[in-house]
């Protein structure tokens, strides 16, 4: 995934992890940036000048691939969170490694136009949907990994344990129901059987990583946490897991274990520096302060949070607990991690009738460096010697962006910009997206229209 042997980018204005600096040069060698030189206020010769704003890459914690095949055909009629499942359901019946591939592939093909250069799949569609393994027990993530090698982002896949279909008894959960049997391996000990072969086969993909996932306490009976816990433990791997989402999900906890998810969680080792809670929503001060004590991540996703009426998470609270924050796109209502920074922010101020919660500096620090740790690619994230290659640049004279001063360019790509105004994509020194048009997938609306209708079709 590297562009060359010496490649040197221009960029014409450049946020350096606190500030905009005009006129600096970023020579790229292997993937990794190797020099960073300011007060460079021409191209060198030879350079690929990058005009406008360029920030770090943008790390998209959260994501469930297959969700964006239900933009817009959700959004007919009322209901809940529940009801939006079923439907969620009937399309993850229909999919299948090659299908699922091709969706994949332009979604984050997606993705890479809207300046993302990692994502964290929230995997857990791993068999047929009659629940019998393919062939290849790992065949539907490895579509997923080939389906971020052929978009040209890397991806952390977060092999997710579903073995339940809710609570039932402090002994164990409700046994999957017909949607959810291609979710589950039986037992965790099954499901970490398989993940460790993808492990392993995943060794020699620079693009790829493993993590573990827990979807829910919902999904993995209590005395089954601590098996996916230590799994992640011994490869110091990441380990994410959605957390108090809904308000069921807590009574239900506390009906059948006398607890809440987070204190659960904690019980059985799963809390921790490696692993992050996605949406944390509706959490007691207790669990704040649990979740900050353990340094435990929180992933917000708030265009997928108000698209479900999930509710606002206390996103503040827990980052002065102790909680580093990130950002995803979930179920990709739109995928934008521009608009994912400014509602978190907006959110706040909606709860609180007060502004400013966050500098636009710690929102995009958000969406790219403490991203990517969350997703274990900790040297990427930041415009730094050593660092990834990892680059995103937006246009400042566009009718979103014209006007502020250059030197407020991180206010304006928080506040103002949108992945429209994404010109050029570099991932680890390759330059993905020039000029607006991705290199590898160069009608990428057209690749999504394909592959949603060949899904649609499958009805």
């Amino acid at each position: 995934m590297t562009q060359g042997p010496g490649t040197t980018y221009w960029l014409e204005h450049a946020w350096l992890d606190h500030h905009v600096e005009p006129g600096v040069a970023v020579d790229v060698a292997d993937g990794r940036i190797t020099a960073v030189r300011t007060e460079t206020d021409t191209p060198p010769p030879g350079a690929v000048a990058l005009r406008g704003l360029t920030l770090p890459g943008l790390a998209n914690t959260h994501s469930h691939a297959f969700h964006r095949a239900l933009r817009g055909t959700v959004q007919v009629g009322s209901g809940t969170f529940w009801t939006w499942r079923e439907l969620m359901y009937r399309t993850a019946a229909r999919l299948t490694p090659d299908s699922y591939h091709a969706l994949a592939r332009a979604v984050y093909a997606e993705m890479a136009l809207a300046g993302i250069t990692c994502v964290g799949e929230f995997h857990y569609l791993h068999h047929g949907p009659d629940g019998i393994p393919y062939d290849r027990p790992n065949a539907m993530g490895e579509a997923l990994i080939a389906a971020a090698a052929d978009a040209g982002i890397r991806i952390t896949l977060l092999d997710t344990a579903y073995l339940a279909s809710g609570l039932s008894t402090a002994r164990g959960g409700s046994v999957p129901d017909r949607h959810q049997v291609r979710f589950s391996d039986g037992t965790a000990d099954a499901w970490a059987e398989r993940a460790s072969a993808l492990h392993d086969s995943a060794r020699d993909t620079s693009h790829a990583r493993i993590g573990a996932a827990i979807h829910s306490v919902r999904a993995v009976p209590a005395e089954q946490l601590s098996t996916v816990a230590a799994w992640a433990e011994a490869r110091r791997a990441p380990l994410h897991v959605h957390l108090s989402e809904q308000t069921a999900e807590n009574e239900a906890c506390l009906a059948v274990h006398g607890r809440t998810p987070a204190q659960l969680l904690h019980d059985h080792g799963v809390l921790g520096a490696r692993t992050t809670g996605i949406h944390n929503t509706h959490l007691t001060d207790e669990d704040i302060a649990l979740l900050g004590a353990t340094h435990t991540g929180t992933c917000m996703c708030p265009t997928t949070e108000r698209d479900l009426a999930d509710g606002i998470g206390p996103a503040a609270q827990l980052q002065r607990a102790g909680s580093p924050l990130s950002l995803g796109s979930d179920s990709h209502a739109v995928i934008d991690l521009f608009e994912e920074a400014r509602a978190m922010e907006l959110n706040e101020r909606l709860r609180t009738r007060t502004r400013g919660h966050w500098t636009a500096a710690a929102l995009l620090h958000a969406a790219s460096a403490d991203g990517h740790a969350a997703l274990g690619w900790p040297e990427a994230g930041r415009i730094e010697p050593g660092a990834l290659a990892d680059l995103v640049t937006i246009a400042l004279d566009s009718v979103r962006t014209a006007g502020p001063l250059p030197r407020l360019g991180a206010e304006t790509a928080v506040f103002a910009a949108s992945a429209a105004d994404v010109r050029h994509t570099i991932v680890s020194g390759r330059h993905v997206v020039q000029d607006g048009v991705h290199s590898l997938v160069p009608d990428t609306a057209r690749a999504l229209a394909e592959a949603i209708g060949a899904l649609a079709h499958r009805a």
